[in-house]
């Protein structure tokens, strides 16, 4: 079973879900803003600090865990795996992934001195966001699900798997707030996960769409 028990991994999981929606939302943006204005700026970066300070304890458990593998890939199936994993890391990794690496950081937002916390940026619709809405919750995923499993490793991966579900849920609403019917045509063109055939932009669509 390991260094923790499952119960104990779940509720870690759920609560680090709770706290990384609670401080993404715009609710709690708006609140801070008012009350320490001059906090915004950095507010990304820290979020991102808070959010990568969470994960210490369950990355522990995970790299300390001894259970029994529930499956392992083997043969011709670990070799098409450990391919999928590495491609998802590679677009994950490598310049030109999709997303701007000090934007999403925060260091752009520290830069300049914004006071939006990081949200406001202009609609963009990227090569891969063209196939899909949200790359790096579909990469994440198949990375995630390409692993070798144990307990702690599965139950991991359920939560991680319920929270970007949940999670790309919460971040729509807030894009249709930014970007409104721009983002409702959007998403009824292309798909959440996983590219399907007739739910694909052009890339003329993708820079129509962008205005």
């Amino acid at each position: 079973m390991g260094t923790v028990s499952l119960p104990v991994l779940s509720a870690a999981w759920l609560g680090y879900g709770l706290l990384h929606s609670l401080l993404a939302s715009l609710a709690v943006k708006r609140r801070l803003a008012a009350r320490w204005p001059r906090l915004m700026p950095a507010y990304r970066l820290l979020y991102n600090g808070v959010a990568l300070a969470a994960l210490v304890p369950m990355m522990v458990w995970l790299l300390r865990d001894s259970g029994p593998f529930l499956w392992r890939w083997t043969g011709p199936a670990a070799w098409v795996a450990n391919a999928l994993g590495l491609a998802a890391l590679a677009a994950l990794l490598v310049p030109g992934s999709p997303y701007d690496t000090a934007t999403f950081l925060g260091w752009r937002a520290w830069r300049e001195g914004r006071t939006d916390g990081g949200d406001a940026e202009p609609f963009r619709v990227g090569t891969l966001h063209r196939f899909v809405r949200h790359p790096w919750y579909a990469l994440s995923l198949l990375l995630l699900w390409t692993r070798d499993m144990t307990s702690l490793r599965l139950v991991s991966a359920g939560w991680i798997t319920a929270y970007i579900v949940i999670g790309s849920r919460l971040e729509e609403r807030k894009l249709i707030h930014f970007y409104g019917d721009r983002y409702r045509h959007y998403r009824t063109q292309v798909a959440a996960f996983v590219p399907l055939p007739w739910k694909i932009l052009r890339s003329a669509e993708a820079r129509d769409l962008e205005g």
